[in-house]
């Protein structure tokens, strides 16, 4: 089946992508509840990024060849491991200090992140539309963080939103790589370079586990790695734009996690400032969908 066979199931995309979020949200509930019966940061990473090496591995020998991790561009590679080991760190950090709902809102600002950085480093021509979605973003932060206010922990929301600013700066990293190599590549190689990161702490960070623990630890490394193959496989079926809606859907998972395990649903300033920010990124994404199309001339 070809590229273009693979892009006209737009369902199938949609229903692939929204597994994939389901996957990673879940992923996110067991990185919180783990910390919190005492596992180091650092080790959770290694078990992330470790097991998703040989699920890579055992899906493209099973979906095509390991041909396709081959890149040229190592050095690249090594340097987005290292970007994304420090945005992974701020994102899990985010997550363990504040609650799910809300550091998942939070999350939804690296594409406000990536407009900035994009008419900043890029010297890309911003129009009205996005800066407009942009303070609409930077409003709803402002009131979900509620600046003195007791519902949010600032440093929690400090982390959160420097985690949402190093995901919008590594995605202009994965934009120019996925110019040579194919996504699957990317996500391999990035575990590929995180893992032995991670691996430096263990000895200073690692302690005894219960078998309760070793099973989150397990999940989460399972799940996790299932949740980014997932999102690979939805951009076979469709585009980054037309999927890339359903990645709002975490706040679903969140907020049910947040009450079905902490026994917390979010405060009314994070119901006003969710969808201010959940409508930013949509406008963003619809705005760069509408100028990536190609300007058609017409014939005389």
């Amino acid at each position: 089946m070809n590229a273009a066979a693979h892009q006209a199931r737009p369902l199938l995309a949609l229903v692939i992508r929204i597994g994939g979020v389901a996957a990673l949200a879940t992923m996110a509930a067991l990185v919180k509840l783990e910390s919190e019966r005492g596992v180091h940061l650092a080790e959770i990473i290694f078990w992330r990024q470790g097991l998703t090496i040989p699920m890579v591995l055992a899906w493209v020998m099973a979906t095509s060849s390991v041909s396709v991790l081959k890149t040229k561009r190592p050095w690249t590679h090594a340097k987005r491991g290292i970007y994304g080991s420090g945005g992974m760190v701020l994102n899990f950090l985010a997550v363990t200090m504040l609650p799910l709902a809300e550091a998942t809102t939070f999350s939804f600002t690296a594409p406000i992140f990536a407009v900035v950085l994009s008419a900043l480093l890029l010297h890309e021509r911003v129009g009205p539309y996005r800066w407009a979605a942009v303070l609409l973003g930077f409003v709803g932060i402002l009131i979900i963080a509620r600046p003195g206010g007791a519902d949010i922990a600032m440093l929690g929301a400090g982390i959160a939103l420097s985690g949402a600013f190093m995901v919008a700066l590594i995605s202009i990293q994965v934009a120019d790589l996925g110019r040579t190599d194919k996504p699957i590549a990317i996500v391999f190689w990035f575990a590929a370079t995180t893992t032995p990161i991670a691996a430096l702490f263990l000895p200073f960070v690692m302690t005894r586990h219960s078998a309760t623990d070793w099973l989150i630890l397990m999940a989460i490394g399972v799940i996790g790695g299932l949740g980014q193959l997932l999102f690979t496989a939805s951009l076979r079926f469709g585009t980054v734009a037309s999927v890339i809606v359903m990645d709002y859907s975490s706040l679903i998972w969140a907020t049910l996690y947040g009450w079905i395990i902490w026994d917390r649903l979010p405060p009314g300033s994070t119901w006003l400032g969710a969808p201010l920010i959940v409508a930013a990124g949509i406008t963003i994404a619809w705005r760069e969908h509408r100028l990536s199309r190609p300007v058609r001339v017409a014939s005389d």
